[in-house]
């Protein structure tokens, strides 16, 4: 059974950092690129950032570029999102995906989707 599923969320000050987790299961990792999208409320669902499946492209939306960083370790079927800098408007819910492709692209419609898990910025 293909699951994908997040990890790491949780409150943080701003300023602060997290490192959000998504471990995958039940699919041929190798093949899928990943992306991290996040959701506020009252918000459409934006896309953060995404890895290519082999690891060696990336892709930041304007908003976080220089403040995340994605990687992924797929020995662990794993992809990482660390966070620094982290702003009150960071504050959404976060959500993982696969696309069965090897690019990384952020502006079509993913395959399979976890979750997701809930990132607050809050003094």
């Amino acid at each position: 059974q293909l699951q994908l599923v997040e990890s790491g969320g949780g409150l943080v000050q701003p300023g602060g950092s997290l490192r959000l987790s998504c471990a995958a299961s039940g699919f041929t990792w190798d093949y899928y690129a990943i992306g991290w999208f996040r959701q506020a409320p009252g918000k459409e669902r934006e896309g953060v950032s995404c890895i290519s499946s082999s690891g060696d492209s990336t892709n930041y939306a304007d908003s976080v570029e220089g403040r995340f960083t994605i990687s992924r370790d797929n020995a662990k079927n794993t992809v990482y999102l660390q966070m620094n800098s982290l702003k009150p408007e960071d504050t959404a819910v976060y959500y993982c995906a696969a696309l069965r492709f090897r690019i990384c692209l952020l502006t079509v419609e993913y395959d399979y989707w976890g979750q997701g898990t809930q990132v607050t910025v809050s003094s």
